[in-house]
């Protein structure tokens, strides 16, 4: 089996492309495309007759150069208009939703956004009710300040 990879080395490198693109659907960075494409040059090399450490060169120069000329305008591509992305309780901050315990004006109920109950908290220090729709104005730590979606502050 070892005789028959050696003979077929762009096999080897075949191989190694299609696992950097399963690793790259786990990863999501662009990285591992960039070894894929390095992977596929070296196929090239391995079907000219080059010696392996040629084929290796190949790869490591193609996937350097990749990374480094490739990826950039990629990324910017893709997250153009994104200057700041929120990400987990931040992006909960103007989203709507539903008081299943209600909020007392001096302490605490809990809001279903998205399916996740979050503890909240009133702005006005008033009292919601159950089945009041609220939206997210800020958050401490994991609580939420919440007012109801027909007052404004």
């Amino acid at each position: 089996m070892i005789d028959y990879f050696l003979q077929h080395l762009w096999l080897l490198w075949l191989i190694m492309s299609f696992l950097c693109l399963i690793i790259e659907l786990s990863s999501g960075d662009f990285y591992f495309v960039c070894f894929s494409f390095g992977a596929l040059l070296s196929i090239i090399s391995a079907a000219l007759g080059h010696p392996f450490w040629l084929q290796v060169l190949v790869w490591a120069a193609a996937s350097v150069l990749c990374i480094l000329l490739v990826r950039p305008p990629i990324v910017r591509k893709l997250h153009a208009g994104a200057t700041e992305r929120k990400s987990n309780a931040d992006a909960l901050i103007g989203k709507q939703g539903t008081v299943i315990e209600a909020i007392q004006a001096d302490g605490s109920g809990y809001v279903k956004i998205d399916g996740d109950e979050w503890r909240s908290v009133s702005a006005q220090k008033t009292d919601i009710p159950v089945g009041t729709t609220v939206k997210v104005l800020s958050r401490d730590s994991i609580i939420l300040t919440v007012i109801p979606m027909n007052q404004t502050i």
